[in-house]
């Protein structure tokens, strides 16, 4: 027997759609294991391959546009995934599950991790004209997830509601929990800021409300700024915010990394997470939100049955499509600081109790020893 420990197996992480470097992906899953001991490549659209904190990034082309990211990039993908042989594929997206039959065809272990639900997702989908359309393509991505289910070897996803559709046996949910380790090595961006400021980091979609972000900003005290950090879902959601009376107060930082966005939450004041009442949100728990209480930031947040079981005590709840409730809760924080430290640090203890990715990497790595049979 040889005197020397053997090499862990080989990791490989596939997407099609996100960034090599997104928060999930990257941060959280693919750092973890490549800390634990596993040899991790991470295939991504990506301007070149390079190793970033012990993770190997494949590069494939960055589509321009959805029709060649489905006509050309999946399969690029796929090919780089054959090239890198590994013991394990980790796949993102639901567009790759064929891409996962492909690679259990071959023997691979393989397991799909379910950002968001699907299914309940097309549903809302108003451009899928007439609505019967919508239901029958939702009940086919329903049976692809149902052959998820019997033919993958694990199944991971951010909530129990779509966790709970699967297998028991080989299913876990990894909420998008913050990496509090990370956050806390951060130091605060170094900005004089002249007035409090109001912050919201996320992206710039309509459906997140950034409508009635620049609205309510136009209500409140004109000592205070709304900060802006992320990418904007097009140029005319952002002409037409700008055109809003609330623009003056608006500072846009654009796109921002991780390091520099939590330098930025360091020296805010209030952060915002207002997202319209869609399925997904319903569900779900917004990774920005643990942020900013990692941050010991107040939140000022929409007013769903499920945030308000879990950020009791942390949050204000308004109506997310209400610009004057959300610019009179901003104000409440404002006028009571007291009252905002309060929230801020009730929601800096939650974190540090339950609510952090620290607590949830022991349920990836024992997934990924019983797949492997390591356990």
């Amino acid at each position: 027997m040889s005197q020397f420990p053997q090499p862990l197996p080989k990791i490989i992480h596939l997407t099609s759609v996100h960034s090599p470097f997104d928060t999930r992906i990257f941060y959280k899953e693919c750092v973890s294991l490549a800390r634990a001991g596993y040899d991790v490549t991470l295939i991504a659209p990506h301007e070149q391959s390079e190793t970033v904190h012990g993770v190997k990034i494949h590069a494939v082309p960055k589509p321009v546009g959805k029709k060649q990211r489905m006509k050309q990039t999946i399969w690029q993908v796929h090919r780089a995934a054959l090239e890198e042989n590994g013991d394990l594929y980790h796949f993102h997206d639901p567009e790759l599950i064929p891409i996962g039959f492909l690679l259990k065809a071959r023997g691979k272990k393989v397991i799909f991790d379910i950002h968001e639900d699907v299914p309940a997702q097309i549903l809302e989908k108003e451009y899928l004209n007439p609505a019967w359309i919508r239901t029958f393509i939702s009940a086919g991505f329903r049976f692809l997830e149902w052959m998820s289910g019997v033919f993958f070897d694990g199944i991971i996803s951010v909530v129990s509601k779509v966790t709970n559709k699967f297998p028991e046996q080989k299913s876990i949910t990894l909420p998008n929990y913050p990496i509090l380790d990370f956050i806390d090595a951060v130091a605060p961006a170094n900005i004089q800021k002249q007035h409090p400021v109001i912050i919201y980091a996320g992206g710039l979609t309509k459906i997140r409300s950034a409508v009635e972000l620049v609205q309510s900003a136009g209500k409140i005290d004109d000592q205070a700024e709304l900060w802006l950090l992320g990418k904007w879902e097009s140029e005319a959601l952002r002409e037409a915010c700008e055109q809003l009376p609330g623009w003056e107060k608006v500072r846009y930082l654009g796109f921002k990394s991780l390091q520099e966005t939590y330098g930025y939450l360091k020296i805010s004041d209030i952060g915002l997470a207002v997202f319209y009442p869609v399925f997904n949100h319903l569900i779900a728990s917004p990774n920005k939100a643990f942020e900013y209480m990692a941050c010991s930031l107040p939140i000022v947040m929409s007013d769903f049955p499920y945030w308000r079981k879990a950020f009791d005590g942390a949050a204000i709840f308004v109506d997310p499509q209400d610009p004057e409730a959300i610019a009179g809760a901003i104000q409440y924080l404002l006028d009571h600081p007291d009252e905002a430290r309060r929230l801020g640090e009730t929601g800096r203890r939650l974190v540090e109790k339950k609510y952090s990715w620290e607590t949830e990497v022991p349920k990836l790595l024992a997934l990924y020893k019983q797949i492997l049979g390591e356990a």
